[in-house]
C-alpha cells in the first residue's frame, strides 16, 4: 500500500490507531463514517459536523466524491460545488476491494457512532459494509442510509436523483406555468430536504441510544420525503379529491413594476382582496364585485383579476408597491437575484455567509449553516478537504480506485 504522498507504507496491522478531533459542539465525541457523496448524503454529514461531530469521509482514490466533478471549475477537485457541503471532514481514500484497507476501514466502524451512505440499496451489503456487517462489530452503531426510493419495491433498485425525485413524487407534475408547462424546481429541493430527514433520523436514534445503548438502522428516500413535503395537498386529495396549488392562489402573484418585479400574497386575512385594493388605490372594492365576491369566483377569474392588478402595478416603483402593500397588511417582497439575497442586510445581520481558510485556495466563502443555538453554535473548524488528505492520519494507506457506484 502506499500513503498519499506516494511513499511505501507499514503493513496494515502496524498503521496507526485513527486520530479523532476535537471539536465540541453538540455533538462532540460523535464519530461518523461518512461513505457519501453528491449532495443528499453529504448535506447530511456536513450538518452533523457543524454541530461537532467528527465526520471521516471515505472516497474512491479515482476522483473521490462525484461531486468533485460535477462541474468544470479552475479548481478541479475542489470546486465550490464540492465545497458548499464539506467542510468539518477529514478525507480518506480507500479501495474497499483490497482487503487490508477494508479491514483499516472496518475497524474506524467498530469504534464509530455513525455510519452514513447514500448508495442505491445494496451496494453497501455488496461493499461489506451493509447494517448486519457493521453491527456484528459494534451494535451500538446507528447505520443511517437513504436513497431515491427506498430499500423494497419496484423503483428499489432506480437510481435517485434530484430531479427524478420531482417527477415521481408529484411535484414536477404540479409545477404547471399558465402556459401548461412544466418547471424543474431550479435548486436541489429534494436532495436537501431528504439529507435533512436523514439527519434527524440520525440525531433521534442517537437519543434512543442513549436511553437504551442500542443502534439501529435508519433510512429515508426522496420519495417518502417529497410526499412528506406535499403533506397538506395530500391530505386534501386522499380526503377530498381536489387539488390544491398554493402558486396558483387567487390573490397571490408575482407583478412587474415601473422597475423590478414584487410578488404579492393575499393570504391569512379574510378582506385580502379589499385590502389589496386600497393599496392598489382602486375607485372600487372589488370584493364587493359580484364577479369576485367569492373565493369559488376569484379563483374561476383569476387571471381576470390579475390583470387588473398588473395593470395598476406596473404604474409605479417596486418600492413604493411594497410600501403601500405593507400599510394595508398584505404580505408581499422585492423579487430578489441570489447574489441580492446573499448580500442583504438580513443576511449580513444573520452571519448567513460564512468564511473559511482553505490551505490552496485561501478563503471561501459558503453558506452558515442554518440553526442557531445559544449554548452550542454551530463551528467551522475545517475547510473542505483535499481529496485525500487525511488518509495518512487515520488509516496510514491509500490504494486503487474502488468500483463507481452511485445513488
Amino acid at each position: 500500500m502506499i500513503d498519499t504522498a506516494g511513499h511505501a507504507t507499514a503493513a496494515a496491522h502496524e498503521l496507526p490507531a485513527p486520530v479523532t478531533v476535537d471539536t465540541g459542539g453538540p455533538l462532540h465525541g460523535i464519530v461518523v463514517i461518512d461513505f457519501t457523496q453528491v449532495f443528499m448524503g453529504p448535506s447530511c454529514t456536513q450538518m452533523l459536523g457543524d454541530y461537532g461531530a467528527d465526520v471521516i469521509k471515505i472516497e474512491r482514490p479515482d476522483l473521490g466524491d462525484l461531486s468533485r466533478t460535477s462541474i468544470a471549475d479552475p479548481a478541479g477537485l475542489d470546486n465550490p460545488i464540492f465545497l458548499s457541503i464539506n467542510r468539518n471532514k477529514r478525507s480518506v481514500l480507500a479501495d474497499l476491494r483490497d482487503p487490508a484497507v477494508h479491514a483499516r476501514v472496518m475497524e474506524l466502524v467498530a469504534t464509530s457512532d455513525v455510519v452514513v451512505s447514500n448508495f442505491r440499496p445494496g451496494v453497501m451489503e455488496r461493499l461489506g459494509f451493509g447494517y448486519e456487517d457493521v453491527r456484528k462489530v459494534n451494535p451500538r452503531v446507528i447505520w443511517a442510509a437513504g436513497s431515491g426510493f427506498g430499500s423494497r419495491g419496484p423503483l428499489a433498485e432506480q437510481g435517485g436523483q434530484d430531479v427524478i425525485a420531482q417527477a415521481y413524487s408529484g411535484v414536477l407534475g404540479r409545477s404547471a406555468g399558465p402556459d401548461g408547462s412544466l418547471n424543474i424546481y431550479t435548486t436541489s429541493l429534494c436532495d436537501y430536504t431528504t439529507g435533512m430527514h436523514l439527519v434527524q433520523g440520525v440525531l433521534m436514534a442517537l437519543y434512543y441510544r442513549e436511553r437504551t445503548g442500542r443502534g439501529q438502522r435508519v433510512e429515508v428516500n426522496m420519495l417518502d420525503s417529497m410526499l412528506h413535503m406535499q403533506m397538506q395537498e395530500a391530505a386534501m386529495e386522499l380526503n377530498r379529491g381536489y387539488e390544491i396549488n398554493w402558486a396558483t392562489m387567487p390573490l397571490t402573484g408575482v407583478f412587474h413594476t415601473a422597475d423590478s418585479p414584487i410578488c404579492v400574497v393575499g393570504a391569512f386575512k379574510q378582506d385580502a382582496l379589499s385590502r389589496i385594493c386600497r393599496a392598489l388605490g382602486l375607485p372600487t372594492d372589488l370584493a364587493q364585485d359580484d364577479r369576485f365576491d367569492t373565493r369559488a369566483k376569484m379563483d374561476a377569474r383569476r387571471e381576470e383579476l390579475h390583470a387588473i392588478f398588473a395593470g395598476v402595478i406596473t404604474t409605479d416603483t417596486a418600492a413604493n408597491w411594497l410600501a403601500r402593500f405593507e400599510r394595508e397588511g398584505v404580505l408581499c417582497a422585492p423579487i430578489r437575484t441570489l447574489p441580492e439575497a446573499l448580500g442583504d442586510e438580513q443576511a449580513r445581520v444573520n452571519g448567513s455567509v460564512v468564511e473559511v481558510r482553505h490551505p490552496t485556495l485561501g478563503p471561501i466563502r459558503t453558506v452558515k449553516a442554518p440553526i442557531d443555538m445559544s449554548a452550542t453554535p454551530a463551528s467551522y473548524r475545517l475547510p473542505p478537504p483535499a481529496i485525500g488528505e487525511h488518509t495518512g492520519q487515520i488509516i496510514g494507506a491509500a490504494s486503487q480506485p474502488a468500483a463507481n457506484e452511485t445513488t
